[in-house]
This record gives C-alpha cells, structure tokens and sequence, in this order.
C-alpha cells in the first residue's frame, strides 16, 4: 500500500490539506500528516491535528509520495522548516513522487528541487516567480515526470485524483470519484 506524507504548517490552507488527505484515505493510501507543532492553525482559522511532528521523522522514514499543500504562510515556514528540505531532498534524490498545489511549488523552488525547465503550474499570485525557470502553464494539473503541480483550493479534487491514479489506478481514482459524486 502506498505511503504518503503531507507537510503542513500555520497557515496552510486548509481545504487544500483536508482534499487531499481525505482523497488519497479513500482511495486506500496511507497518509501521514506531519507537522511543525501539535495544532496546525490553518489559513482561515481551522485547526488540524498532525499524526506527527516533522522534526521526528527519520531518514528511515520512506514515503511513496510527498504532497505539499498550499497557504502562503504555511509554505513560507515548510520552506524555512530544515527537516522538510531535507526529507524533500532525500525523497527527490530517490525519484520519488513530489507534488505541491498552490503556492506550494515555491518550497520546491526555494531550494532548486524542480528541474529547470520542467513543466509546472502553480496559483496565479506566484506565477511571476516561476515562470522565468521552468515551462509555466495555466493547465489546472500538470504531470511531469516525477512532479504533480496544481493551481490551487479550486483543483484540489482533480489534484488528488492525479495522484491517486499515479500510486493506485485510474479505476481507484474512478471509485473515489464516483463515490463523492463528483461526476455524475
């Protein structure tokens, strides 16, 4: 079964983090919610409780994936958050799945984590940063390689099943999509 980590930090934006954790739950996939402390207060004031403490993870901890959530605040302390940077870097270095929604790309950015000249999209307001590096597109999901980028609160399902459909199957994805009523 496959093991994802998700980041989150105050500030991150909160449907973001819940989409996807909920999502890749239903689908089956492990997922650990890590965070810089033991109540996560989220962009709009929602309060998450983590599985566990950034700090504490170990590079013997081995993700399949590794999901960063979106919230300008929350990604300016995951990409300050030095335990985050080097398990990203670990995780990168095995050519494992990264993905990140929103701003979230800027973590991956900070520290030269995303080829040059990859193709990714991220929220319109970071746009400007990017798009000078990499191969920037308005695309709501964008795969390549071992990278998923996404736009924002508003593509966090279609996020999610991207990444559900790259650690399980389009049939899962299909599942957890028809199980919410998300198409019809």
């Amino acid at each position: 079964m496959p093991h994802v980590l998700v980041p989150i930090s105050n500030g991150t934006e909160e449907m973001e983090a819940v989409i996807i954790i909920d999502m890749l739950r239903r689908a089956g996939i492990t997922v650990t919610v890590a965070g810089d402390g033991d109540v996560i207060i989220c962009s709009r004031g929602v309060k998450l409780v983590p599985d566990a403490i950034l700090e504490t993870l170990t590079d013997d901890d081995q993700f399949d994936a590794i999901v960063l959530p979106g919230g300008m605040q929350g990604v300016e302390s995951l990409s300050a958050n030095e335990s985050v940077v080097h398990i990203l870097e670990r995780h990168i270095a095995s050519k494992r799945l990264v993905a990140a929604i929103c701003a979230a790309p800027l973590v991956l950015h900070d520290h030269a984590l995303i080829p040059k000249g990859a193709t990714i999209t991220s929220h319109p307001a970071i746009a400007g940063t990017l798009q000078d590096r990499y191969t920037y597109t308005l695309d709501r999901v964008v795969e390549d390689g071992t990278l998923i980028t996404s736009r924002g609160a508003g593509t966090a399902f279609e996020f999610s099943l991207a990444l559900i459909r790259r650690l399980s199957s389009d049939a899962v994805a299909t599942r957890v999509a028809t199980d919410i009523v998300l198409y019809e």
